[in-house]
């Protein structure tokens, strides 16, 4: 075999090897089970003060529901304040810090939750 020859099968036998230790990709997570996921870390992190779910009052009077939280802060900028470790909100508010996937979780189940402010709210009554 010459040098050349023995050069391609090195090459060809490197390249399957590589190709064998990449296995399959592991698929995308729903949109759903974001959400689901989402509502999980709500429950263990908020539940002790905010109302988690579609409806009801939140244990802690000036703790506002969950469910409400977007009418007064912007999704971007409640994002960026969990991804560096929450700095919103009542002044004994736990610190937590979520990784980047439970941000987006939290923040779209939040979304998929929101309820718009009555209307004598928005009117500032």
């Amino acid at each position: 075999m010459t040098f050349a020859a023995t050069r391609f099968v090195f090459l060809a036998v490197a390249l399957a090897s590589l190709g064998a230790c990449v296995g399959p990709r592991a698929p995308e997570p729903s949109p759903a089970s974001i959400v689901e996921d989402g509502r999980a870390i709500a429950e263990a992190q908020c539940a002790r003060c905010h109302a988690v779910g579609a409806y009801g009052d939140s244990p802690r009077p000036d703790a506002p529901p969950l469910r409400m939280i977007l009418s007064s802060y912007r999704a971007d900028v409640l994002e960026e304040e969990l991804d560096n470790g929450i700095k919103l909100g009542h002044p004994d508010m736990p610190r937590f810090q979520l990784n980047p996937q439970g941000v987006s979780a939290l923040v779209a189940y939040l979304k998929s939750i929101q309820t718009p402010p009555a209307a004598t709210e928005k009117a500032g009554q």
